[in-house]
């Protein structure tokens, strides 16, 4: 089994987990650069996005409306950070299943391979974890070999979504030399500077 992309994910949740980890009190009910969501409904967004790709992977969830949707369900709880990592910990046990990533599985967007499926999980948090940064005003230090390598698989699966259907809004204009995940930001609809 190719664990590299497996390792990708890995290395980008754990980035998204130390921004998680210095959310102050006072942080989780910012706005974030996300459609009208605070910070805690991003994280909660996050959190109800791993846990929905560990049970389709295990075969113990499908794709329900609303699913994703972190205004129909908060399951944060009093500990969010805490929440986030076992979130995390169990997506990346899942993934490592045997077989995993050569099984085809029916997500959010469609029917996937299980390398799609870790490549849609590596953009959502990479996206994701710059809104949260943005928000409480931390840089982002994701590896930038891995974020240049969704952008061309975000570019590319992005060419096959009908836009009406995209859960992103229009790429944004930004800098071709601008640091990889701003132009990931901008490809995913984020106004970026830089």
């Amino acid at each position: 089994m190719d664990s590299s992309v497996i390792d990708d994910l890995a290395q980008v949740l754990g980035t998204t987990e130390e921004l998680v980890d210095a959310i102050g009190d006072g942080h989780w009910e910012l706005s974030t650069p996300c459609s009208d969501w605070t910070v805690r409904q991003l994280v909660n967004h996050l959190v109800l996005g791993h846990r929905l790709y560990s049970g389709i992977l295990t075969g113990q969830l499908s794709m329900t409306p609303g699913a994703l949707d972190p205004t129909i369900t908060d399951v944060l709880g009093a500990f969010p950070a805490s929440t986030y990592r076992k979130a995390t910990a169990d997506l990346l046990t899942a993934l490592r299943r045997p077989g995993t990533l050569q099984r085809s599985f029916v997500v959010p967007v469609g029917p996937v391979s299980g390398v799609a499926a870790v490549h849609l999980r590596i953009a959502e948090e990479l996206v994701h974890g710059y809104d949260l940064g943005q928000a409480i005003g931390l840089p982002t230090r994701f590896p930038a070999d891995i974020v240049e390598r969704s952008i061309v698989f975000t570019a590319g699966k992005l060419a096959d979504v009908d836009p009406d259907r995209s859960p992103f809004g229009a790429p944004q204009p930004v800098d071709p030399d601008a640091q990889p995940i701003l132009r990931l930001a901008a490809l995913l609809g984020r106004p970026v500077s830089g």
